[in-house]
């Protein structure tokens, strides 16, 4: 089974709040599940920490996605929990402070990892923010069980990185038209999130399947510079 599973938490130590801050009308993290809808998946998991759940589940609920709770630190072992709950084979992994996810992009890698058999797939190139990994979840079952250091639970794929002797790693360059490692669309600052509303605002009267693709979200975001 494949699914889209979004980390999620309440606590930012340089944005607090960020996943319930507005970003057009809705919370943060609601447009960032609005991106995530548009990747085909069998299932759609958030997983948070638990003091993050009454909080999150009428979001997750009204986005079409199953709510999850695991530790809040170890969240490779959150994401393995999550995936021998709902019998996940196949991960597509994202984070809750990137609401201009290239759903196109993420379709594409996705596919590609599939095709190919990989433990791992994820595109450079990108604009931070825009990007999602394409993870088996046998690979990560094996990561949590050797990794030792506590970054590479913290960061869910740091093992695999690591160790390209142990898994198929496929980490091309972008298309062209994905293309855009000088942009910085995450939201970790509150400069960050300044430039989301502005970019948010430069969408507005995009198509409603354009605006989450890669090309649309990068004219709209040298518009609204």
């Amino acid at each position: 089974m494949l699914a889209v599973v979004l980390q999620a938490r309440l606590d930012s130590s340089r944005l607090p709040g960020k996943s319930l801050m507005p970003l057009g009308g809705k919370p943060l993290i609601a447009r960032v599940m609005e991106a995530l809808n548009r990747i085909p998946a069998e299932l759609r998991i958030l997983a948070c920490p638990e003091d993050a759940a009454a909080a999150f589940q009428p979001l997750a609920a009204e986005a079409g996605f199953e709510l999850f709770t695991g530790p809040k630190e170890d969240v490779l072992g959150r994401y393995c929990l999550a995936l021998r709950a709902f019998g996940v084979t196949q991960v597509i992994r994202a984070t809750g402070d990137n609401p201009f996810v290239f759903a196109d992009a993420a379709a594409a890698i996705s596919a590609e990892a599939l095709a190919l058999g990989a433990d791992y797939a994820g595109y450079s190139g990108l604009p931070l923010g825009a990007g999602v990994e394409a993870v088996s979840a046998n690979a990560l079952f094996r990561a949590e069980s050797e990794a030792l250091d506590p970054y590479e639970h913290e960061h869910v794929c740091p093992y695999l990185y690591k160790h390209p002797e142990l898994f198929l790693l496929h980490r091309p360059l972008a298309p062209p038209r994905w293309q855009g490692p000088s942009m910085r669309l995450t939201v970790d600052t509150p400069e960050d999130y300044e430039r989301a509303q502005l970019l948010f605002a430069a969408l507005d009267g995009v198509g409603s399947e354009e605006r989450y693709r890669g090309p649309a979200i990068m004219k709209a975001y040298r518009r609204g510079r």
